[in-house]
C-alpha cells in the first residue's frame, strides 16, 4: 500500500479528519514535515502533508489564503492543521483558502501527536518498498526462468512486466524480435542512434523520447564487442524495480548471445567458471544476483586434475580447464560424484568454501593434486599444515609478491626488504631490530619511514604487519641484505 491521504485517513489510531479535497484521496504523501512558519515553501520539496499547529497565529492570523496559495503552487500533499494546542478549531479562513486552491486539509485532534502521522507515513513507504523488492525478486525469478527458452522469451516477459514494448536488435540495428509483433516498425526510429552507442562501447546506454514513450537502449556484449541491443519502450521514466528488471534481462541476453556466439552451451559455462577463478567475475556484487541463482549453490568445493570430460557436465556442475588441467566446481554434497565423473586422474579437491574464497580453494586443491602423486584423491582437508603452507603455491607466491611491489620496485630493496623482516621479526624494536641488521637505529628509522612511505597500508595496524610478515616468510624475500653504514 502506498503512502497516500486516503492510506492515512485510513488509519484508525491517527483519527484524522479531512476538510477539504476529497477528490485527492489518492494523492502520494513523499513525506511528513512539521513547520510553524508563515511561508515554510522555501524548505519544502513538493509532495509533503505539512502540519501546522498554527501558533503563531493566536495573537495574529496571517493572509491564510496566500498562505494556501503558496503550499498548492509548491505542490505538497496535503495539510494538516492541529487542533487544541493554540486553537479548538481549524479556521474557516483557511478551509475556505484550501476550497479554493484545490488543496486536502486535515484536522489533527490533539490526542494525535504529530510523530504519530510521520511515523505511518515512514511504516507505509517501508512497506511500499519491501513489497517493491518482492516484485522484483519475482519478475526476476520469472525473467531468469524464460532465458531457459532463449533471447526471445526473455524479451516477452519483460514486454509483459513492465507493460512496454520490447525490441531485440541484432549489432547492426535490424530487429531480431519484436513484443508485440507491431512494435517491430519502432526500429526504424532508433537506427539513427545506434551508430553513437556502438560507438561509446558496450558499457554505455542510450534514453530518448520516440512515439510518445520513453525508450531506454542497452547494448548486449559479448566481452568487449557490442552484439545487439535491447530497447524498451514504456509510457514514463523507468523506475528502480523496472531498471533493475532490464539490467537482469541484459545480463541474460549477454549470457544468451555469447551461447549462441560459440554454437555450444558448455562453453557459457565453461567461460563463467574461468571468469570465476580469475577474479574477472564476483559472485558477490549485488548485480550478480540472478548469476548466484544458477550457479552451483555454496558451499562449493573446487577440484583439479590432469584432465576433465568437459563436452557434458552433469547438470550443476562446472567444468573448465584451467594452467593446464581440469578444473570442477560443483556444489559440496555433489562434488564427489562428479570428481568421479568428470575428472580423469590423480586429483585434488579443497574444502568447502564461499564463492568469495574461490581464489584459496583453488590453491587447495592443487596443492592436494600435489600430494595425490600418480593416482587417487586426496582432500585439502587431510592434508597437514596451515597458511603457511601455501608458500609452494602459485596463488600465495603471487599474492606476496604484489604486497611487496613497492619495496621490490625500489633500487635499494634488499635493504628495505631485510629492514622490514627485522623490524616485523624484533615487534617493532628498535634496538633489537637495528642489532639484528648490524646497522645504526638511526638508520633503521629512516629505512622504516621509506617504507612507510612505500606501502599503502598503516604499520601499526596489526593485521597488516601480520600480513607483510607472511609475504616476506612466502616470498623468500629480507632474508639477507643487512649492510652497515
Amino acid at each position: 500500500m502506498p503512502p497516500t491521504l486516503g492510506a492515512l485517513l485510513r488509519t484508525p489510531s491517527l483519527r484524522l479528519e479531512l476538510l477539504t479535497g476529497h477528490e485527492h484521496l489518492g494523492r502520494r504523501v513523499e513525506w511528513v514535515a512539521v513547520s510553524e512558519l508563515t511561508d515554510p515553501t522555501p524548505y519544502l520539496a513538493g509532495g509533503e502533508l505539512l502540519l501546522t499547529t498554527g501558533v503563531r497565529w493566536a495573537d495574529s492570523v496571517p493572509d491564510l489564503r496566500g498562505y494556501v496559495r503558496r503550499l498548492a503552487e509548491r505542490k505538497v500533499a496535503g495539510l494538516g492543521f492541529g487542533v487544541g494546542v493554540v486553537l479548538e478549531q481549524t479556521p474557516a479562513q483557511l478551509c475556505e483558502a484550501a476550497e479554493e486552491f484545490g488543496l486536502a486539509l486535515l484536522e489533527i485532534g490533539r490526542e494525535t501527536p504529530f510523530i504519530a502521522v510521520g511515523k505511518e507515513v515512514s511504516r507505509l513507504l517501508a512497506k511500499e518498498e519491501y513489497e517493491g523488492l518482492s516484485r522484483a525478486f519475482t519478475a526476476q525469478r520469472d525473467l531468469t526462468r524464460s532465458a531457459l527458452s532463449g533471447g526471445p522469451a526473455i524479451a516477452d516477459r519483460l514486454a509483459r512486466d513492465l507493460d512496454a514494448w520490447v525490441l531485440l536488435l541484432a549489432s547492426d540495428g535490424s530487429v531480431r524480435h519484436a513484443s508485440p509483433a507491431a512494435a517491430a516498425g519502432r526500429g526504424a526510429d532508433l537506427a539513427g542512434e545506434l551508430g553513437r552507442l556502438r560507438a561509446a562501447g558496450p558499457r554505455a546506454s542510450l534514453s530518448l523520447t520516440s512515439g510518445g514513450k520513453h525508450v531506454s537502449v542497452q547494448p548486449l556484449a559479448v566481452g568487449h564487442r557490442v552484439r545487439g541491443f535491447l530497447a524498451v519502450g514504456v509510457d514514463g521514466p523507468l523506475g528502480t524495480e523496472q531498471r533493475t528488471l532490464v539490467n537482469a534481462a541484459v545480463s541474460l541476453l549477454s549470457l544468451e548471445l555469447e551461447r549462441s556466439a560459440s554454437g555450444d552451451t558448455e562453453r557459457t559455462g565453461e567461460g563463467v567458471l574461468t571468469a570465476l577463478l580469475t577474479g574477472a567475475l564476483d559472485p558477490e556484487h549485488p548485480g550478480a544476483a540472478l548469476l548466484r541463482e544458477v550457479l552451483p549453490p555454496e558451499p562449493v568445493v573446487v577440484a583439479v586434475a590432469d584432465r576433465a570430460d568437459r563436452t557434458h557436465p552433469p547438470d550443476g556442475v562446472l567444468v573448465t580447464e584451467h594452467g593446464g588441467r581440469g578444473v570442477l566446481l560443483a556444489a559440496a554434497e555433489a562434488a564427489a560424484a562428479a570428481v568421479g565423473e568428470v575428472l580423469e586422474g590423480p586429483t585434488g579437491m579443497s574444502t568447502p568454501v564461499s564463492y568469495r574464497d574461490l581464489a584459496l580453494a583453488l590453491a587447495q586443491a592443487e596443492r592436494a593434486r600435489e600430494a595425490a602423486g600418480t593416482d587417487g584423491v586426496v582432500r585439502a582437508a587431510d592434508l597437514p599444515g596451515g597458511l603457511l603452507d601455501l608458500a609452494d603455491n602459485p596463488v600465495g607466491a603471487r599474492l606476496a609478491e604484489d604486497l611487496l611491489a613497492p619495496l621490490t620496485a625500489e633500487r635499494t630493496s634488499a635493504e628495505l626488504l631485510a629492514s622490514l623482516r627485522a623490524y616485523l621479526a624484533a615487534s617493532g624494536r628498535w634496538d633489537s631490530a637495528a642489532e639484528a641488521l648490524g646497522i645504526h637505529r638511526h638508520t633503521l628509522r629512516y629505512r622504516m619511514r621509506r617504507i612507510r612511505e612505500l606501502l599503502p597500508g598503516d604499520l601499526d595496524d596489526p593485521d597488516h604487519r601480520a600480513e607483510l610478515w607472511i609475504a616476506l616468510r612466502m616470498s623468500g624475500r629480507g632474508e639477507g641484505g643487512a649492510h652497515r653504514p
